[in-house]
């Protein structure tokens, strides 16, 4: 019995130290809005492979340019199909190794509860003197609002009163710290697993804004990085699909 018991902790030493000679970095951009969701998939990612993944958080727009500029990044998961395409055409990424991970919601969000209603009509109150969103050029999340608000011929009337942030993360944070009213920010910010709803939102219409399709794309840095490989297989994975889910994405 002694000797099966010491037999069984010399396997897991020698599991420990195999995962350990095998363990790897990995540098990953992740687009703002997915960064909740992400954190667990990381440390889920982690406990099971031995790997690990170093995270950048941003918006896709910068990603590109830092990219482009040789930033040493291995991954990148956009919040648009677009930029991940153009990475691929460029050259600056792996052929085929595109795939949707998610489909975005967007929100008009307040901290307050209360404020916002299942319409939208407070956008039309005059005492809404700010309305955080995305620069459209930077984020996809922004392109969407703008987007929506120009199918509801609002656009020009609430130009004005936009406080304009480079992420969704930094719209958010106008948002809830009252530098603006309201904002447009991601439904995945807000439908957090486990936690309480904060303030009042209503979810855009989706036939007001075009898809977002939020595709990942294995970068030409990380093409021989078994860590990297292997975060994207598990990307796809069950375990993954439904925590991405419980934040609000469509698969």
């Amino acid at each position: 019995m002694k000797s099966a018991c010491v037999s069984r902790v010399l396997l897991g030493l020698l599991l420990s130290v195999s995962l350990a000679a095998r363990a790897a970095d990995v540098q990953v951009a992740v687009a703002a809005n997915f960064a909740g969701p992400f954190e667990k998939i990381a440390a889920d990612f982690a406990a099971e492979t031995g790997h690990k993944a170093i995270v950048a958080v941003g918006s896709t727009g910068k990603f590109y340019s830092q990219i482009k500029a040789g930033a040493p990044f291995e991954i990148l998961l956009a919040a648009d199909d677009e930029t991940p395409k153009k990475i691929v055409s460029e050259g600056d990424g792996v052929a085929g190794s595109q795939f949707t991970y998610a489909r975005g919601k967007l929100v008009l969000w307040s901290a307050k509860p209360g404020v916002v209603d299942d319409k939208g009509a407070v956008l039309t109150k005059p005492e809404i003197a700010h309305i955080a969103i995305c620069d459209p050029k930077l984020a996809p999340y922004g392109l969407a609002a703008e987007q929506a608000l120009k199918a509801s011929k609002l656009y020009d009337t609430l130009k004005p009163k936009f406080v304009t942030a480079e992420s969704i993360s930094q719209a958010y944070q106008f948002t809830a710290s009252g530098n603006a009213e309201i904002g447009f920010i991601a439904l995945s910010q807000v439908a957090v697993p486990g936690k309480p709803q904060a303030g009042s939102y209503w979810v855009v219409p989706a036939n007001l804004y075009s898809p977002i399709q939020q595709d990942a794309v294995l970068l030409k840095k990380g093409e021989a990085n078994p860590a990297a490989v292997a975060l994207l297989k598990f990307l796809k994975g069950d375990k993954a699909r439904a925590l991405i889910k419980s934040y609000g994405y469509e698969l």
